[in-house]
């Protein structure tokens, strides 16, 4: 969890300093687009396509490595900045890499995690609660470490800290975490690996219910905090100020319902939370539709952020125990993969759909998926396989 902490800060110093970087040495909005679009891209195509090199590697290896290998291309762009120079398609290529590395990366450190917790004798609900309170920690932090760090120390110079972070990470996985025996025993293709992991979720009916439902909720939930609530707040309280007040109440909130589901979350229905959860966040996008005041609008948020802190743990203890071991990071790529080709399909239509219709009809819109995701859960029969612990395999 430490490692995971560290290097998931790193991640999020990379978010902000690379495109500050950009800006300052080239005073280029559009080429700090092209990098940004860099940074997206491949962690669609490895999430689809790393699993299978998760799996045939070994999670503690492929985590280690994937550490290393980010830290090195973070730690490439302030060197050749302040010695040979760095021409702009070379931080292109070095970004696109650290992104494809890094994916993999944090796949591994996914499927680990049911044996670990194993070993460590605490209940998986625990171990991915705390695992999802420290990404929402991160989210919620980082961003205004990162700032204080650009600020006082130059983005170039924040660069080099990140890379020391991949660093410190894969030493501590190194000289800490055990090695478990998870990697295949049997090589085909890679092609035929790759698509194991989809083949087995299409099997197992509840999970591919599960994934078909949280790509819908990932393509009408995504565009929120990146292009839904900055024009909400633009257009009803006009200051920047609401904004962050709001993703802040949402953060708190994630964290909150992580740590109270990782305590006590063992002792319900996973579907009956499910539903009620769901439940609660199409009401609060309901009535975020009303445009309420603003001390209303960050608590309807905070409800959102706590639903979503108690969702997220259940989603990967259901997919950790039902996967085997040896299929765990093409089953968690295969997923990853399809919530991230989801959410920017979903935030580009999204900017459109604001200017054609105004931002009541797209909250609306919101509430109305959230509504009829619950309905499913609450009518689909496979689904309330999520309470009845599968078979060890």
């Amino acid at each position: 969890m430490t490692a995971n902490a560290i290097s998931v800060t790193g991640n999020t110093l990379t978010a902000l300093a690379i495109p500050w970087f950009v800006l300052v040495t080239t005073g280029s909005a559009a080429k700090t687009g092209v990098v940004a679009f860099a940074q997206i891209l491949p962690t669609v195509v490895a999430s689809f396509f790393g699993g299978a090199l998760v799996d045939r590697v070994g999670h503690k290896r492929l985590s280690i490595g994937a550490d290393m290998m980010s830290g090195l291309t973070v730690a490439a762009v302030p060197l050749l900045h302040h010695t040979v120079g760095l021409a702009f398609w070379q931080l292109v290529v070095l970004v696109f890499l650290g992104a494809m590395l890094d994916t993999p990366g944090g796949t591994a450190r996914e499927a680990m995690l049911p044996d670990l917790a194993e070993r460590a004798g605490m209940r998986l609900e625990k171990a991915n609660a705390t695992s999802h309170v420290i990404q929402a920690g991160s989210t919620l932090a980082g961003p205004v470490l990162a700032g204080l760090l650009v600020a006082t120390m130059g983005a170039s110079n924040v660069l080099w800290i990140d890379a020391a972070s991949f660093a410190i990470s894969a030493l501590i996985f190194l000289a800490f975490v055990p090695a478990i025996a998870s990697q295949m025993t049997s090589k085909s293709r890679y092609i035929d690996e790759v698509l194991d992991g989809l083949r087995f979720i299409r099997r197992d009916q509840m999970l591919w219910t599960f994934v078909l439902l949280a790509a819908i909720l990932n393509f009408v939930g995504a565009p929120l905090f990146s292009v839904v609530l900055p024009v909400y707040v633009k257009e009803t309280y006009d200051s920047p100020r609401a904004l962050g007040f709001m993703i802040a109440g949402f953060g708190a909130g994630a964290i909150a319902g992580a740590l109270a589901y990782g305590s006590r979350g063992h002792r319900y229905s996973r579907w009956a939370l499910m539903i009620g959860l769901l439940a609660i966040a199409s009401a609060a996008f309901s009535v975020m539709v009303l445009l309420p005041a603003l001390v209303l609008a960050i608590a309807v948020l905070a409800m959102v952020g706590i639903a979503n802190g108690v969702v997220n743990p259940i989603v990967s203890t259901i997919l950790q125990e039902r996967t085997p071991s040896d299929l765990r990071g093409r089953v968690f790529g295969t997923v990853s993969a399809t919530a991230m080709v989801a959410a920017p399909a979903g935030m580009l239509l999204a900017g459109a759909a604001l200017e054609a219709t105004g931002i009541r009809v797209i909250l609306g819109t919101i509430a109305a998926a959230f509504v009829a995701v619950t309905v499913v859960f609450g009518v689909q029969p496979s689904l309330r396989e999520m309470d009845r612990a599968p078979e060890v395999r």
